[in-house]
């Protein structure tokens, strides 16, 4: 299902529409078409004599959405506050749901059932089609427990999904530096970094990487955020300094 508007933060789909000196109108295919503007200060991350030399009419960029004005029914977006890491992240994200869309429609023709009806069923219960396939392809048919979800539907649907989906995972990085000046200073260190379901590696005093392994970047991103809380925690309790540098894009 197409959305409406998109959220503030959100990495969005666009295409170049117009260009002006000042900026540039764009186009949301994942919101109808919507239109939004990238201001010329938001292209790049440096001063730009001609924004031709870095965008042009007609392709395709992943943007941050940085400023929604609902009176003026204005999205504002940015080119510049997008990371390698999360255009990769969002490209891999459009990829999936075209892939997902793709194996729901075959499934319901297969069932002979509306493919349009299927998936809205389907994204009551699951955060969108890629999910409910990714939780298909593990848990079978007990996944769907919608009523309204023929069983041929269910089962064409989980042959599919056992067939052409792998349970994604990514790795989410951070940097963090401890240091202790207590006499058993290095134990007391050891005892704050010792954290189950968490790679952390010593990179020399006082800085340490850590990283988790989480199903997407966006839950991965919040799960090492609490990590990190609960060692700094841990580190005033043992009279340490920790200092979270944040997470590596």
């Amino acid at each position: 299902m197409t959305e409406e508007t998109p959220e503030v933060d959100e990495l969005v789909l666009a295409v170049i529409k117009k260009i002006m000196p000042y900026g540039a109108f764009l186009v949301l295919p994942e919101f109808k078409d919507k239109e939004a503007f990238l201001h010329v200060s938001e292209v790049a991350p440096r001063w730009i004599k001609n924004i031709h030399e870095f965008i042009s009419e007609g392709e395709k960029h992943v943007v941050k959405v940085y400023r929604i004005d609902k009176e003026k029914n204005q999205i504002d977006v940015s080119l510049k506050r997008v990371s390698t890491q999360e255009k990769q992240m969002k490209l891999e994200s459009v990829k999936q749901k075209k892939r997902a869309e793709k194996l729901l429609s075959l499934a319901a023709e297969k069932a002979k059932v509306d493919a349009s009806l299927m998936q809205s069923e389907i994204e009551k219960d699951f955060d969108d089609v890629y999910t409910c396939l990714e939780i298909c392809s593990v848990e079978g048919v007990d996944a769907l427990k919608n009523p309204k979800l023929p069983k041929a539907f269910k089962v064409e649907l989980v042959e599919l999904a056992k067939k052409n989906i792998k349970k994604s995972e990514v790795s989410v990085h951070g940097l963090l530096s401890v240091s202790c000046y207590e006499p058993d200073g290095i134990e007391r260190i050891k005892k704050v970094l010792d954290i189950e379901g968490v790679e952390i590696h010593y990179l020399g005093a006082p800085n340490y990487s850590i990283s988790v392994i989480d199903e997407n970047y966006k839950s991965g991103e919040k799960r090492l955020t609490k990590i990190i809380n609960s060692i700094v925690e841990a580190g005033s309790k043992n009279k340490c300094e920790v200092e979270f540098k944040g997470i590596q894009k």
